[in-house]
Parts: C-alpha cells; sequence; structure tokens
C-alpha cells in the first residue's frame, strides 16, 4: 500500500473549487494575449477589451476539464515510455532555469555557461533517481533570445531521458517544438510520443501573460504537453492564508487549462505549480519552508480530485551551500512531494530560492530521493506467518541467528534501500581511513565519477546533424557565427 499525506478534507476540497469558480467570474482573469482572448469570448466568456479581463462561467471550465486527458506519458530517445503523469505516480527530475551554479571549489555562485549545463545532463543521466532531464540552467554564453532554445538543444543532444523544458517566448516554443520533431522524426511522431513537457507560468494573481498563453496556445495544437506552473506568493501575490493561496492557484490552473483545451480539445496538460509563501520578515520567497510545501500538497489534492495529472517545485533550499540547511530543506520537502502523490517534483539540485544549481546537491538529493521512494514502496507481507516462521530449533538466543538465513539473502534488499557512498554508514575507524570527509566532499567524489564514467548517447548522427544546422541557424540570426565547442563530438 502507498502511504499518502492529506491536508484537505473532501469539503474542503469542494469549497476551494468553488471560490475558484467564482473568482473567474469576480474578478475574472486579465488575459493579455488577443488569440486567447478570442477562444475564450467564442466559448462565451464574457471579454472587456479595454482591461483584457475575461470572465470565465464554470460551464466553459468543466467541458475545458472534460476533455483534459486524465493520465499520457513521456518517452525516452527511443521511443520508450519511461515517466507516467497522472494518478499517484511519483517522478523527480533537476530543478529549471537557474542562473548560477556552485563553484564546489570557491564556493562562489558562478555565472552559468554551456560548460555548467553539460556537467548537470551528464550527472542527471547516471543517477536512476532522475526519471527526467530538466533544462537545468541559463547558458549565458549564447544570446539571450536562443538561451531558452540552445538547453533544449543540448538536452537532445547528451541525454536519451525525457525533458522538463520551457520556452521563454511565443516565437522560441514554435522553434523547440520544431527541435523535438527533428529528433522524433517529424511532428506526428513527436506528438504521438512525446518527449518533453514545457512549463508554462502564470503571473499572480490571476493572469496570463501574452507568451504564457500563446505557450499553452501552441503547445496544445502541436500537441506537446505543457504544465501549468502557477506561482502564488501567499501574503504578496496571494491572500495571506494557504487556503486562499491554494483557491487562487486554482483558479489560475482552471484558466489555463481551459485557454489551453479551447486551442485543442484532448491535449495533454498537467496541473502544476510552485506556490510559495511570501516571509515578510526577509522580503523572500522560501522554497524550503515547510508551508511551501503545505501549499504544494494541497494543491496537489485538488488536482487529484479532479483527476488531473500533478507537478511541484519540491526538494530545493533556500541556502547558498550545500549545508544542513540544504539536506534539512530538500530532504523534508522531496518527501513530502512524493507522499503527496505528485507525479512530477521538480527542484533537486537548486540552492537560492531556485536561482543557483549545485551537482554536488544533485548527488546528494539523488539520496534523499531514494529514502521517499523507498517510503512509498511501503511495509509489504514477504512470508505466511510475519516472525514466528523465522524462528527454529537452530536459535541459539544470540546475535546474529539471522545472517544465517537463506531468506536474509534472498529478501534484504527488497526491504532495505542501500545508498551509494555519498551517505555516510561507516564506523568512525573506517571514516577516519577513507579521508575524514564530509557529505559534500563525498557528493565532490561522486560528481568526478560520474563525470569520468558518462558516455554520450549514440544517436542518428543524420537527425543530430539537422538539430545542429537548425541550432546554428537560429545562433546565425541572433548574431553570432558559431556556438559553443563541444569537445565530445564534431558535427558533419
Amino acid at each position: 500500500m502507498q502511504p499518502k499525506l492529506l491536508l484537505l478534507n473532501d469539503e474542503l476540497i469542494e469549497r476551494i473549487l468553488d471560490e475558484a469558480y467564482q473568482l473567474l467570474l469576480k474578478p475574472g482573469v486579465k488575459v493579455n494575449n488577443e488569440e486567447a482572448r478570442d477562444l475564450l469570448g467564442s466559448a462565451g466568456a464574457q471579454v472587456d477589451k479595454e482591461t483584457s479581463v475575461v470572465r470565465i462561467p464554470e460551464q466553459i471550465v468543466r467541458k475545458a476539464l472534460e476533455s483534459a486527458p486524465r493520465e499520457f506519458y513521456l518517452y525516452d530517445a527511443d521511443g520508450n515510455p519511461k515517466v507516467k503523469y497522472g494518478g499517484d505516480a511519483v517522478h523527480f527530475d533537476p530543478g529549471s532555469s537557474g542562473i548560477a551554479m556552485l563553484n564546489p571549489e570557491t564556493l562562489e555562485h558562478d555565472t552559468t555557461e554551456t560548460a555548467h549545463l553539460l556537467k548537470l545532463i551528464k550527472v542527471a543521466e547516471q543517477l536512476s533517481q532522475y526519471d527526467a532531464q530538466s533544462t537545468a540552467v541559463v547558458c549565458h554564453d549564447v544570446p539571450q533570445t536562443i538561451q531558452d532554445s540552445y538547453r533544449l538543444y543540448l538536452a537532445l543532444l547528451f541525454s536519451k531521458k525525457p525533458i522538463v523544458t520551457g520556452a521563454f517566448t511565443n516565437k522560441t516554443v514554435q522553434e523547440m517544438i520544431d527541435m523535438l520533431a527533428i529528433m522524433a522524426g517529424g511532428h506526428e511522431q513527436a506528438r504521438n510520443k512525446p518527449r518533453a513537457i514545457f512549463d508554462v507560468c502564470p503571473a499572480p494573481p490571476l493572469i496570463w501573460s501574452n507568451f504564457a498563453s500563446g505557450n499553452l496556445i501552441a503547445l496544445a495544437r502541436a500537441g506537446i504537453p505543457a504544465e501549468i506552473v502557477s506561482v502564488p506568493l501567499s501574503g504578496a501575490a496571494a491572500p495571506v492564508t494557504m487556503l486562499g493561496t491554494v483557491t487562487q492557484h486554482t483558479a489560475e490552473c482552471l484558466a489555463g487549462i481551459t485557454i489551453h483545451q479551447l486551442a485543442k480539445a484532448g491535449s495533454p496538460i498537467v496541473w502544476g505549480g510552485a506556490a510559495c509563501i511570501f516571509d515578510m520578515k526577509k522580503g523572500a520567497t522560501p522554497m524550503g519552508a515547510v508551508e511551501t510545501a503545505m501549499l504544494d500538497c494541497s494543491y496537489a489534492q485538488v488536482a487529484k480530485s479532479l483527476n488531473m495529472p500533478t507537478h511541484t517545485y519540491l526538494g530545493a533550499t533556500d541556502s547558498k551551500l550545500v549545508d544542513a540547511q540544504a539536506g534539512l530543506e530538500s530532504g523534508v520537502t522531496a518527501m513530502i512531494g512524493a507522499l503527496s502523490g505528485i507525479n512530477m517534483i521538480s527542484g533537486s539540485g537548486m540552492l537560492d530560492f531556485l536561482s543557483c544549481h549545485s551537482a554536488e546537491k544533485l548527488v546528494i538529493d539523488a539520496e534523499g530521493i531514494a529514502m521517499a521512494k523507498r517510503m512509498l514502496g511501503g511495509v509489504k507481507l514477504h512470508t505466511e506467518t510475519l516472525a514466528t516462521g523465522f524462528y527454529d530449533d537452530k536459535i541459539n538466543f544470540k546475535g546474529g541467528d539471522f545472517l544465517k538465513q537463506k531468506i536474509t539473502m534472498k529478501l534484504f534488499r527488497e526491504e532495505q534501500h542501500l545508498p551509494s557512498n555519498v551517505i555516510d554508514r561507516d564506523s568512525m575507524r573506517d571514516w577516519k581511513k577513507s579521508g575524514s570527509l564530509d557529505a559534500f566532499s563525498r557528493a565532490k567524489v561522486m560528481v568526478n565519477d560520474l563525470l569520468a564514467s558518462y558516455t554520450r548517447p549514440e544517436l542518428d548522427s543524420a537527425k543530430v546533424t539537422q538539430l545542429h544546422t537548425f541550432m546554428l541557424d537560429l545562433a546565425q540570426k541572433a548574431g553570432v557565427e558559431e556556438l559553443p565547442a563541444l569537445e565530445e563530438f564534431q558535427i558533419a
């Protein structure tokens, strides 16, 4: 039995949905995209052309919910289903869109470039705890106008896992869809077996921007999965109460799903977010706060009441270093997300309010994820008796009796999660003999080992050449003649 964490009862969920529907009518939702307003208006919503505020009746939203898929899969580069969105399936991917990376030697936050993203991709590719890759950081060594597409380009070249990504403009979302089609062998193939899902963020409170609305429409029509990432901030850009924030989050998601399904009914979409409290003392948005995790658990319950696929941002820390605070916040919130049955949990590897990434933290977080997944496995019944069958005439009431039993060797790997060397379970003597390393130092060793053992996936050379030509053309239109050199291979 998969254990579950529930914070809301059925009555509260009904009230949240009821008031969210009320918010969609009064005050309504500001939609700063003409095509999205036209779609809503044609469906029967009231559109104020002067203010761009749209009042969306409940029946329009319910029709959109009816057409949205209850589950779907993301596929790897070989066309195998790897990530299930729907039900209580739980997956993890690294956090995304960081603008800095922790230098493990100087402990400075370095501005991210190509080498930083490749390092994260190579590490995550070899850690089974991460079911998907992410476009983890922005590469500042390419022009700003291609930074989103360039991240996807690198992920497609250096990974076979599914990818959680996102576009920064209405122009680049179409370019990124075309890139996925190149590697899939066509747009139909990319739609039938989607490799990537795109995060799309409304702006709190109750605003769907021009580019976010445009992204939803483009993704829906292409049949590429979209993941709504609503980001209400309790007490600043949302009501101060958790229930008020979850209600606003619900309204923003309902509006986004409606726009998306009006563009193309049946296209896959996810009820996700990065809801957060606003720290009144520091003026910060703490992703590691327990209240942030409670918000995410709560909105996931609302989504599950509608049988919608779910996403959240947990497993991150607000600490600037990979320290005790980082372990505390990341481990606790990742476990809460897993026990909430959230389908995709993003955020691992991230520091400093989701702005900085760390390969070493990515490795440590993988151990926390393994613990969370072991918890989800629950307590299982393996034998006819619970304990009496383990006791026989050979029991001598001394320690170690059970080490001799064949069933111990048969079952201990199923019953126990055996962590990597990042986790210290040595005796004091052996720990000192190994160098007296702390967790961060052990993670540094593992990162270096993973980088040394990484092998770039074998990909169709014709598709790789076509993808590179496409990306190079985008770069040249942005004003640069060449892309950053990639040492691992030469493009034909």
